[in-house]
């Protein structure tokens, strides 16, 4: 087993969390909150890898014959993906009436939404 791509995967993750841990705007905050999702595509996509497997379309092979990747692991990291664009675009139309109301995306400036 390859670590490679689970040690990118970590990397991804830990600067997005950097990234949306110091970022003073909230736009930047809402990409780094996507860059920190990425990696769970990269996560994903390294758990169904197979070394010398094809695609799992079964047309010209009789099953079993050859190692597939696993089409489920497939199917949920474009499942993520879709929803890491639907949340990042929540958060940025979020931010968009932030910025309306407010007058500003600096989350120290915006002292009427604390509790």
């Amino acid at each position: 087993m390859h670590v490679l791509p689970y040690l990118i995967a970590v990397y991804v993750f830990l600067v997005g969390c950097y990234g949306l841990a110091t970022s003073r705007n909230l736009v930047h905050a809402v990409g780094c909150l996507a860059v920190c999702q990425s990696a769970t595509y990269v996560l994903l996509l390294a758990v169904g890898y197979r070394d010398g497997a094809t695609a799992p379309v079964f047309s010209d092979i009789r099953p079993g014959s050859r190692p597939v990747v696993d089409p489920v692991v497939q199917a949920l990291t474009l499942t993520d993906i879709v929803v890491g664009a639907t949340v990042t675009a929540l958060l940025l139309a979020l931010v968009l009436q932030i910025a309306k109301r407010h007058g500003t995306v600096d989350p120290d400036e915006l002292r009427e939404l604390r509790g």
